[in-house]
């Protein structure tokens, strides 16, 4: 759908309606490992507690990947290990190989999120190999996650556009998702990994791949580089998208990506939500908290904006159903 000031509204008012949606909270993984700070293994566990009292369940806590490329993520094994055992909390670690995905399962990770990306250009800067590579390692992971009773989820990075190698076919993410299906992952999700995504992008590529699978549950990765961040998750749930990322307070990006700038804001995203009676089970006032506490351990403001604006209107209640 294109959005225009005829159709926004309507289309929000059955679309949000009847959907709920499940928040991923990426902020303790794709939110710190692009911040300058290295904050102490505490701090982060913190965090991660923070986040899960304010109702969220799916959580991306850390990275598998060498200490030297992202040092932010050097205490992956320890952060895991530290945290407590939670029935309704899944905590995800990010995994490129099968190193990552050894080292994940090794310290007891309740679900492992593999990164393809589309591109050959950033799929080596990002991981060292090709894109095709990364898919046959995902099919060997594939397996031996099943074997270990770990969840996965794959997530194609760089769906909608390539900062090296530019326009990306949708053509090209279908081809992908077909080669990557075959591992049968618990959830499905595209990127938008330097924020050039636009909604009907968005909508074109997804409804392309439920056209795929048409049961599979469908993630999105966000960045709000060219602030169309929270415009591409109203179209992903438009369109189906059953589970969007976000990280607390919009910190975050990626290393390798030239410009990219920090995640859509889980504060923003749930005013967007909850204001659109979608339901979502997340305190905004608690996520709101969090922010602010992380402002005091980053020394600095974050981009974020409903904790300088405010709920509107300020005694609103908490969409929590």
């Amino acid at each position: 759908m294109v959005y225009t000031g005829q159709n926004i509204a309507s289309a929000f008012e059955e679309t949000f309606i009847v959907n709920s949606i499940s928040i991923l909270e990426v902020g303790p993984r794709d939110g710190l490992q692009s911040e300058p700070e290295i904050l102490p293994t505490e701090i982060k566990k913190e965090f991660i507690l923070k986040i899960i009292n304010a109702g969220i369940k799916q959580i991306e806590v850390t990275s598998f990947v060498h200490p030297k490329k992202v040092p932010q993520m050097a205490d992956a094994e320890t952060l895991v290990e530290s945290l407590p055992d939670r029935d309704d909390v899944t905590y995800i670690g990010l995994i490129m190989n099968q190193r990552g995905f050894e080292r994940a399962r090794d310290c007891g990770i309740d679900e492992v999120g593999m990164v393809i990306v589309s591109t050959d250009t950033y799929n080596k800067k990002n991981q060292g190999v090709t894109t095709q590579e990364s898919i046959d390692n995902w099919l060997r992971i594939a397996a031996d996650a099943k074997s270990a009773g770990i969840r996965t989820n794959v997530v194609i990075s760089c769906s909608f556009g390539c900062p090296y190698e530019g326009e990306v076919d949708p053509e090209k993410i279908v081809a992908i998702a077909e080669q990557v299906l075959q591992g049968e992952p618990d959830i499905l999700g595209l990127a938008d990994s330097v924020g050039v995504a636009v909604p009907k992008q968005i909508t074109n590529v997804f409804s392309m791949i439920k056209e795929l699978h048409p049961t599979i549950p469908l993630r999105t990765h966000l960045h709000n580089t060219r602030n169309i961040g929270l415009a591409n998750a109203a179209a992903a749930v438009e369109v189906g998208v059953s589970i969007i990322d976000a990280s607390t307070g919009g910190i975050g990006g990626c290393p390798f990506a030239p410009k990219a700038t920090g995640n859509i804001p889980t504060d923003d995203l749930l005013y967007m939500l909850d204001r659109s009676d979608v339901i979502t089970g997340v305190n905004l006032r608690d996520v709101i908290k969090t922010t602010e506490w992380l402002e005091s351990q980053l020394g600095r403001s974050v981009p974020a904006m409903l904790p300088k604006a405010g709920i509107f209107p300020e005694n609103a209640e908490i969409n929590l159903q």
